[in-house]
Order: structure tokens, then sequence, then C-alpha cells
């Protein structure tokens, strides 16, 4: 399941913005917005591997954020 906030506070650690992320993995800005609000909206493997690649993201990241289970 896909942490939201793990994802978002990397998005800020890494000091890119969700249009500039967007640009980097060539998505529109509105689809990727779209993508994480809405939890039911899933992000595909392919453009899961694009946002690790464009944050720079470590495999133990990567598997905290896309594949780790979160409890709010």
């Amino acid at each position: 399941m896909l942490n939201i906030n793990k994802l978002k506070g990397k998005i800020v650690e890494k000091g890119v913005t969700i249009t500039k992320l967007a640009d980097m993995i060539e998505m529109d800005r509105s689809t990727l917005y779209r993508k994480l609000a809405d939890p039911d909206d899933k992000l595909s493997i392919r453009e899961a591997n694009k946002i690790c690649k464009a944050l720079r993201l470590t495999k133990d990241e990567a598997f905290q954020i896309f594949f780790g289970e979160y409890v709010a």
C-alpha cells in the first residue's frame, strides 16, 4: 500500500515540487496530483519505478513508500 505521507516527505526532502516530479517522470501534473490524492487511483509499477529513479530513493526507502504496511 502506498504511503503518501512518506512519499510527500521524500519529495520535500529532495527539494522537488509535485509539478517538477511530474515533469521528471513524464506524467501530467494533474494526473500525479490525482494519483496521490485518491487512494483508489493506484500508481503502476512503471510509474513507481520512475518516481524512485527521479527521487533517487534507496531500495529501503522505496519499499517503505510503495510496499510497507501503513497504519493511520
